[in-house]
């Protein structure tokens, strides 16, 4: 079955690599990657419209850093936050809830599961409950008027129908940015 396919080994690969590398081009790809993350979440500020189209693509950078490393991975999910705080501050109460912890989830799952259904789900269950705590703790719309402020469990089953297939996209997509990537990671 596809959901029950390993992973390919080459991400494995590539984070023994990737521990061998020095501290500082570690630094710096992370500074890279958070600089990246934080001009995209901060274009949905800054170009109403269009920029809600690029914003979803925040999580490419904190995936493909905390694909690599954890540790690393956290470190651009923090300072893309420091740095969205200067751009964008509007933006901090989605980005740390959503798009980032989409990222920083599946990230760590590669790291730990070989199994594609559970990277899946363990981005789509953080996405959850990232969604679902600004809706109900925070009261903040994000998903706009469709979905009110109390709990309910049609609204959570839906929310997680959302997660898990957006969560399926992002780990297709991070693969294919990935076997592009290879070879520039693994230099």
């Amino acid at each position: 079955m596809y959901f029950l396919k390993p992973i390919s080994e080459e991400v494995r690969l590539s984070q023994l690599i990737f521990k061998k590398y020095k501290r500082t081009l570690k630094l710096m790809l992370v500074s890279f990657f958070a600089c990246i993350a934080a001009i995209l979440q901060a274009a949905a500020g800054f170009f109403p419209g269009v920029g809600y189209l690029v914003s979803p693509l925040t999580t490419a950078p904190i995936l493909l850093c905390s694909m690599l490393s954890i540790p690393f991975g956290v470190m651009t999910y923090v300072l893309t936050i420091m740095l969205l705080f200067i751009l964008q501050p509007s933006e901090l109460i989605v980005f740390p809830f959503t798009t980032g912890l989409l990222g920083l989830g599946i990230g760590a799952a590669f790291y730990f599961f070989r199994k594609r259904l559970s990277i899946i789900a363990s981005g789509a269950i953080l996405l959850m409950l990232g969604i679902m705590s600004l809706i109900v703790i925070f009261n903040f719309p994000v998903l706009g008027p469709a979905v009110s402020g109390s709990f309910s469990f049609f609204s959570a089953g839906g929310i997680f129908l959302f997660t898990f297939l957006y969560s399926w996209l992002w780990v297709e997509i991070a693969l294919i940015i990935y076997k592009r990537l290879k070879v520039i990671i693994i230099l």
